[in-house]
């Protein structure tokens, strides 16, 4: 007799993942499919949210084909913020602008600022505005593509379309809201109509609930294109990084979730509203949660790019390099701003340095170099986080990259910081499976995903990564002058 069970679906950068899991956290299977943003320019970042719901429906028929299963609920999770715009009819006029990774709108960040003042803009969404913020990016297609603009209403974000697809509802959650900066008001929980009024004008932005609450129910149109019943729960859903704090349970006060995926994400929940010029102080997924939070433009894409450089070797052959070329990677030190930076230099103008190069370098030295470049970012934004009055206790490590133990070992020695692995380190997928689940009944994330192990750091590491380290921090102001000049060649 089959089980009942729930699925979870992301949208994340570079691919989609899907997971089938039973009521009590069960994974029963999981799938896949790779995807590459379009990059029509420097700087840019789009892809067509026809993927979006192709890969959903394939993932879908694929984690329900053995016939195993009864789906009573389905929870999504996505990439973001990211811009979406629809017209009246809900078509997309242009392929989705991505988050952070996607720097095209510095100039729309000066003129909003200038008009809103920076100061309110923190005190009011938490934030400063940057090209991780959605507003920004709305204003830019306004002013690039006005005649496209003009027909633009509705404003989606991968999660949000999804649960268009599935269910016909119009619903954002408040955590992606907060990350819409300057159209959302943290303090009050709710769009700010003045300042959405000027940087968004003519769109009807979506209506807002938690992640967790449903956002309605799988249309019969919906069940026909994925071969799930009618008629099923569909969770609101989130951006993909809390989903993935969710999955892990770092959710608590104190709790830092470290995300280790294409991009490395950094979720602190804090009791109170904080701020930082160099951070994002958001809504959390959950009621009543307030986080700061820090991301990084390269993480694993560093590790992809090495790897497709280096022809014929997968990441398990440069991982078994980088472990014996050990701490410091024989003398190398490396920038990872190499598609410009987030937290928390916020410079979409940086770009990556390789420091320390010989003709006795090898690839193990460059992987190595490359996770460690992680892990100093990773300590640079705890740093930060501190500073702005962030009290960490707990560190919980989640993604794909947590596998093969070597970059977990490397930021916990750079970190001088433990960090909990909990049993499924899926992420995001995982997540939304077991807010799906909320929906039907009782689902706790420590009886899913209870703790499997915790990384401690080796002292004599972290001794000489902060050396290293030191240099780290030397190295951006001492050549951010020559790469901002090469950005601006790579721009012409």
């Amino acid at each position: 007799m089959p089980l009942n069970a729930v699925i979870g679906v992301d949208i994340g950068t570079s691919s989609s993942k899907g997971v089938l899991v039973g009521l009590d956290g069960a994974l029963i299977r999981s799938a896949v499919r790779d995807h590459t943003p379009a990059r029509p320019g420097p700087g840019r970042f789009e892809m067509d949210a026809s993927v979006w719901w192709r890969e959903f429906t394939e993932l879908a028929r694929e984690l329900t084909a053995a016939g195993d299963a009864d789906v009573v609920a389905v929870g999504v999770s996505g990439m973001g913020p990211c811009v979406l715009l629809t017209d009246e009819d809900d078509t997309p006029l242009r392929p989705a602008v991505l988050y952070g990774v996607d720097t095209r709108s510095v100039r729309q960040i000066e003129r909003i600022e200038a008009r809103l003042g920076a100061d309110d803009i923190i005190r009011r969404g938490g934030s400063a505005l940057t090209t991780q913020a959605a507003g920004p990016k709305i204003a830019w297609i306004a002013d690039e593509e006005p005649e496209l603009y003009a027909r633009a209403r509705r404003l989606y974000m991968p999660s949000s379309w999804l649960v268009r697809k599935l269910t016909g509802n119009y619903v954002l959650d408040h955590h992606s809201a907060s990350q819409c900066t300057p159209l959302y008001d943290r303090l009050a929980g709710s769009w700010y109509a003045p300042w959405a009024a000027e940087v968004a004008p003519g769109i009807d932005l979506p209506p807002l609930r938690w992640s967790g609450e449903a956002a309605g129910t799988l249309t019969a149109e919906a069940a026909r294109e994925t071969g799930l019943p009618v008629g099923i729960p569909v969770t609101t859903g989130t951006i993909d990084a809390w989903a993935e704090a969710l999955s892990v349970g770092a959710q608590h006060t104190g709790d830092l979730m470290l995300m280790y995926g294409t991009t490395m994400f950094l979720i602190h929940t804090v009791p109170t509203p904080l701020t930082s010029t160099s951070l994002w102080g958001t809504v959390g997924a959950l009621p009543g949660t307030r986080n700061l939070a820090g991301g990084m433009a390269t993480s694993g894409a560093v590790t992809n790019w090495l790897r497709d450089l280096f022809a014929g070797a997968d990441h398990s052959e440069l991982t078994r390099l980088a472990a014996e070329s050990g701490p410091g990677a024989n003398g190398l030190l490396m920038l990872p701003y190499f598609s410009g930076e987030r937290t928390p230099i916020m410079d979409p103008d940086a770009r990556g340095v390789i420091a320390g190069l010989t003709l006795s370098h090898t690839r193990g030295d460059l992987y190595r170099a490359a996770l460690e470049a992680t892990g100093f970012g990773v300590r640079h934004n705890i740093e930060v986080i501190e500073a702005a009055g962030g009290d960490i206790r707990r560190v919980v490590a989640v993604g794909g990259g947590t596998q093969g133990a070597l970059w977990t070992r490397i930021v916990s020695d750079i970190t001088g910081r433990p960090q909990e692995l909990r049993t499924i380190t899926i992420g995001a997928s995982y997540g939304g499976a077991l807010l799906a689940a909320q929906l039907v009944g009782d689902a706790s994330v420590d009886d899913w995903n209870p703790v499997r192990e915790t990384v401690r750091p080796c002292a004599e590491h972290t001794a000489r990564y902060d050396e290293l380290y030191a240099l780290y921090r030397r190295l951006y102001p001492q050549t951010s002058t020559t790469v901002h000049a090469l950005a601006a060649l790579q721009e012409r």
